[in-house]
C-alpha cells in the first residue's frame, strides 16, 4: 500500500493532475511523514517522490517545509535512516537556492555530515558534493568543497575513499590548473596505488573512471606520471589472467574474484578511446597494441563484447593507422560468440570503410593489405549466424552488406557474396531475412560493371523468382522489384522488370495477384511517354481484365481501390507533366522550374514533380557512366593489346623497308632529299596521298585536261597510276548517270575524306578550281551524250 501510494503520488504530480499549490496542501505532509517509515524501501520510495517533488515548489515552500526542519533531522541524535535522507534532500536542494543561502544555511551540515561517525553517511554525502559544487560555483566549490574531498579520499573505509575518487574526478572540470597539477592528481595517483596493493573491492569502480581521469588530467602529466598510469592501465587490463596482484590463474578459487576482475577488464575495454586519445595515434603501435590484442582475444565474452562495441571509435581515433588492427577486425570477425558480432554490426559500415581508405593513406594500399582476409571472414561470420536462431542479427548483418560495392570489387562481390543472396532469398524461412538479402542483391546489382553479370542476375530474377514455382518467390520478386524502382531509373526497371510484374496479375495464387493489384500505381509512375505508350495500353488491359475476371472479393476490391488511384495518377513525359483524371488531360505542365509560377497547378505540386524527373535523370545517367566505364575499361584493354601488336608489326616493317622497298623508290618519290628513314617514310605517305586525290579526280572529271598537266609535271609514277586507272573510272561513269548534284556531293565527301589532316590549307585555296573543273566535264559529257 505504502510503494503503491508513493507511486501514485508522484504520477499526480508528473500529470499536473491538479496545481501545485494544491498539490503541496493536500500530499507534501504526507510524504515528510513516511521519509522515516522503517523499511527502507517505503522510505526510499517516499524519498524519489519528494527528491520529484522538490523540482516543482516554490522556495518559499522548500524553506519551510523542508529546509528548516532538515537541521533537526541531520543531526547525530537521529536515526541512520533520517541522516542518509538528509544527504540526498541537501544535495537537491543546493541547486535550488543561490550561493549565500547554500552557504548559510546548507553548507554547514554538509560539512557536519562529512565528518559524520557512519562510514555510510560520509560516503552517501561525499556522492552529494558533485551536485552541491554545481550549485554553489567554482571558489566556494575550492574554499569548501576540495578540502572536505581531499580528507575523505584519505579515509579509513574503503567506499568512502571510492565515493572521493568519484567525485573528483566528476569535478576534475571545476578545478584550475593548479589545483589539478598538485592536489588532485598526487591524491588520484596515490589512490590507485593503495587500491591496486591492498583494496581489491574498488578496482571496478576506479577502472570504470580511469579514462575520464585521463583525459581530464591531459597536458598535466610528467613523463614520469604518463608511464606510469600507462603501465597501471595494462596491468588492469591483464588482471585474473596472468601472475598480477600476486595472485594466478590456478590459486584463484574465488568465483566473486574471477568475476571481478573480468569486470575489471571489461571497463578497461570500455575505456579504451580515452587511452587511445591518452598516448596518441602516432605511439599506437609502441605503447597500447599488444594490450589491444589481449582484449580482442580475452577469454570472457563480455570483454570482446565491449572492445567490439567501441571498435569502430578506435578506427577514427587512429586515423592513417587504422591499418594496425585490420587482423584484430577480421578476428572479431569471426569469433566464436555471436553476440560478439553482433556487437560490429551497428557500425560496420563505417568501420569498413575507415578500413580500406581512411586516414592518409591511399585507398588502394589498406584495400590490398585488408581485403584478402576481409572477405572470407564477412562470409564466415554470414554463415555463422544463417545457422543460429537469431534472425535479427542476420537480417542486420545482410543490411550492412550493403556498403560493400565502395569497398570491394563487383567481381568479388558477384563471386563470394551475390550468389549467397540468391539462395537466402530461395531457402531462407524468415521474411525480414529475405526482404534485406533482395534489397542488397538490388544494390550489388545497382553497383556492378560488367554487362554480361547484369544480365545473367536479371535472368535469373525473373526466372527463378517471378516464375518460380513457389508463389512465396514469386512474391519476393515482387519485393525486389520494390526495391528496383527505388534505387534504378525508370527506364531500367521498365525495360527488364515491367512486364514480367504485370503478368502476375494472372497469378493462380489470390496473395500474389494482391500484392500486384498494390503495385499498380508504382508501375503507372514509371512510365513515360511517349516511349511507354505499349507498356501503359498492356497495364490497362490488365486492369480491364482483373475488373471482368477476377473472382477473389478481397483481391476485387483492391482492384477497385486501385483503379481510382490509378485514374488520379500522373504520366511523366520527356518535356512534360500530364495529369490525367479518367483519360480526359487536365493540367499540362512543362519541367521548368522558371515556368512553374506561371502554370495554374500550385507551385509545391509542380515542384516535387520536378524533383523526382531530376532524381530518375541522376539515376539513368549514372546507369549510362557505369557502362561507359565497362566500356571504357575493354577498349583500354583492346587498345593496349593492339598497342603492343602494332609496335611489333611496325618494327618488322619498318625494317623490311629499310632494306629492300624504300631504296628503290626514293628516286622516283623525291628528288634531292636525303637517305634518312623518317624523310622516306613521310615522302612514302604523301605520294599515297597525292594518289589518293588523283583517283578522286579523276572520277568525277573523265577528260581531266587541267589536273592532267598539273599532275605531269610532278612525277612520272602518277602519271602511269592514272593511265591504269582510267577503264575503271569511265565504267563507274556510265553506271553513275544519276543527278549531277549526287556526283558533286560524292565528289566532295570524296574528295574529304581523301585528304589527310596535314592539306588544310591545300582544300581551302583550291576550292574554288575544284568547283569550275567539275561544271566543265558535266557541260563535256552533256555534248558527247
Amino acid at each position: 500500500m505504502q510503494l503503491t501510494a508513493a507511486y501514485s503520488f508522484l504520477t499526480i504530480l508528473q500529470e499536473e493532475s491538479v496545481p501545485v499549490h494544491s498539490y503541496c496542501l493536500s500530499f507534501l505532509q504526507i510524504i515528510l511523514q513516511n521519509l522515516e517509515h522503517r523499511d527502507i524501501g517505503v522510505s526510499n520510495a517516499w524519498l524519489d517522490t519528494l527528491l520529484a517533488v522538490i523540482d516543482v515548489l516554490p522556495k518559499e515552500t522548500i524553506r519551510h517545509e523542508i529546509l528548516n526542519p532538515l537541521v533537526s533531522k541531520a543531526q547525530l541524535s537521529q536515526t541512520l535512516q533520517s541522516r542518509l535522507t538528509s544527504c540526498r534532500i541537501l544535495g537537491k536542494l543546493a541547486s535550488k537556492f543561490e550561493a549565500h543561502i547554500v552557504k548559510r544555511d546548507i553548507l554547514p551540515l554538509v560539512e557536519s555530515l562529512c565528518q559524520d561517525v557512519e562510514y555510510e553517511v560520509r560516503s552517501c554525502m561525499c556522492r552529494q558534493l558533485e551536485l552541491i559544487a554545481q550549485g554553489i560555483g567554482t571558489e566556494l566549490t575550492k574554499a569548501a568543497i576540495l578540502p572536505e574531498l581531499i580528507e575523505l579520499a584519505r579515509d579509513e573505509g574503503s567506499s568512502v575513499r571510492l565515493a572521493a575518487f568519484e567525485t573528483l574526478v566528476n569535478l576534475l572540470s571545476m578545478f584550475d590548473h593548479d589545483d589539478r597539477s598538485q592536489i588532485v592528481l598526487p591524491l588520484v595517483k596515490s589512490f590507485c596505488e593503495k587500491s591496486f596493493k591492498a583494496d581489491e573491492s574498488v578496482l571496478t569502480s576506479l577502472s570504470l573512471h580511469l579514462g575520464k581521469l585521463c583525459h581530464g588530467l591531459q597536458g598535466l602529466f610528467t613523463q614520469e606520471q604518463h608511464m606510469w598510469f600507462l603501465e597501471f592501465y595494462k596491468k588492469l587490463c591483464r588482471i585474473g589472467l596472468h601472475q598480477e596482484n600476486g595472485h594466478n590463474d590456478n590459486q584463484i578459487e574465488n568465483m566473486e574474484l574471477e568475476k571481478k576482475y573480468s569486470t575489471v577488464r571489461k571497463n578497461c575495454a570500455y575505456n579504451f578511446p580515452a587511452m587511445v586519445v591518452f598516448v596518441g595515434a602516432k605511439n599506437f603501435h609502441i605503447d597500447l597494441y599488444a594490450t589491444f590484442f589481449c582484449l580482442c582475444h580475452d577469454p570472457d565474452v563480455p570483454v570482446r563484447y565491449t572492445i567490439a562495441l567501441g571498435f569502430c571509435e578506435v578506427c577514427k581515433l587512429l586515423g592513417s593507422n587504422v591499418y594496425l588492427i585490420h587482423k584484430e577486425l577480421v578476428a572479431l570477425l569471426q569469433d566464436d560468440s555471436l553476440e560478439v558480432v553482433d556487437a560490429l554490426l551497428d557500425h560496420l559500415t563505417e568501420t569498413l570503410e575507415l578500413m580500406t581508405s581512411g586516414g592518409d593513406n591511399s585507398g588502394l594500399d589498406n584495400k590490398l593489405m585488408i581485403v584478402p582476409d576481409l572477405v572470407p571472414a564477412l562470409t564466415s561470420a554470414e554463415q555463422r549466424v544463417a545457422n543460429s536462431l537469431k534472425w535479427r542479427s542476420h537480417e542486420k548483418l545482410l543490411q550492412k552488406f550493403s556498403c560493400l560495392p565502395h569497398i570491394i570489387s563487383s567481381d568479388q562481390i558477384y563471386y563470394r557474396f551475390l550468389h549467397r543472396m540468391f539462395t537466402i532469398i530461395l531457402t531462407n524461412n524468415v521474411l525480414p531475412v529475405q526482404k534485406a538479402a533482395s534489397r542488397t542483391l538490388c544494390i550489388f546489382l545497382r553497383y556492378n560493371r560488367k554487362q554480361e553479370q547484369r544480365h545473367e542476375i536479371i535472368q535469373k530474377l525473373v526466372e527463378q523468382l517471378g516464375q518460380g514455382k513457389s508463389y512465396w518467390n514469386r512474391q519476393r520478386f515482387l519485393d525486389t522489384c520494390e526495391y528496383i524502382m527505388e534505387f534504378f531509373s525508370k527506364s531500367f526497371f521498365c525495360k527488364y522488370f515491367y512486364l514480367s510484374v504485370l503478368e502476375l496479375t494472372g497469378d493462380p495464387v489470390a496473395n500474389v495477384r494482391m500484392k500486384v493489384c498494390n503495385m499498380l500505381p508504382k508501375l503507372k509512375s514509371t512510365l513515360k511517354l511517349p516511349a511507354d505508350k505499349h507498356l501503359l495500353q498492356q497495364l490497362e488491359l490488365c486492369v480491364r481484365k482483373l475488373l471482368c475476371q477476377e473472382k477473389d472479393k478481397d483481391v476485387l476490391a483492391v482492384v477497385k481501390r486501385t483503379v481510382l488511384e490509378l485514374d488520379r495518377m500522373e504520366i511523366s513525359m520527356d518535356a512534360v507533366h500530364v495529369r490525367t483524371l479518367c483519360g480526359v488531360v487536365l493540367v499540362c505542365t512543362p519541367c521548368d522550374p522558371a515556368s512553374l509560377a506561371l502554370q495554374p497547378t500550385p507551385i509545391k505540386y509542380q515542384k516535387r514533380f520536378f524533383e523526382k524527373d531530376l532524381l530518375d535523370q541522376e539515376k539513368e545517367r549514372e546507369e549510362h557512366l557505369l557502362l561507359e566505364m565497362e566500356q571504357i575499361e575493354k577498349e583500354k584493354q583492346q587498345s593496349e593489346a593492339r598497342s603492343s601488336n602494332e609496335k611489333s608489326y611496325e618494327r618488322k616493317r619498318r625494317d623490311s623497308k629499310t632494306g629492300s622497298a624504300l631504296p628503290k623508290s626514293l628516286p622516283t618519290v623525291i628528288s634531292g632529299s636525303s637517305s634518312g628513314t623518317q624523310t622516306v617514310s613521310r615522302e612514302s605517305k604523301k605520294s599515297k596521298l597525292i594518289r589518293s586525290q588523283s583517283f578522286s579526280s579523276q572520277a568525277i572529271h573523265p577528260k581531266h585536261g587541267s589536273l592532267e598537266k598539273g599532275t605531269n609535271k610532278s612525277n612520272s609514277v602518277i602519271g602511269v597510276g592514272k593511265n591504269v586507272l582510267l577503264p575503271f573510272v569511265e565504267d563507274s561513269l556510265k553506271i553513275r548517270t544519276g543527278s549531277a548534284s549526287a556526283s558533286m556531293s560524292f565528289s566532295s565527301a570524296t574528295t574529304m575524306s581523301s585528304r589527310g589532316p596535314g592539306n588544310t590549307g591545300d582544300q581551302k585555296t583550291n576550292n574554288s578550281k575544284e568547283v569550275q573543273s567539275r561544271k566543265l566535264s558535266l557541260k563535256n559529257r552533256k555534248q558527247k551524250s
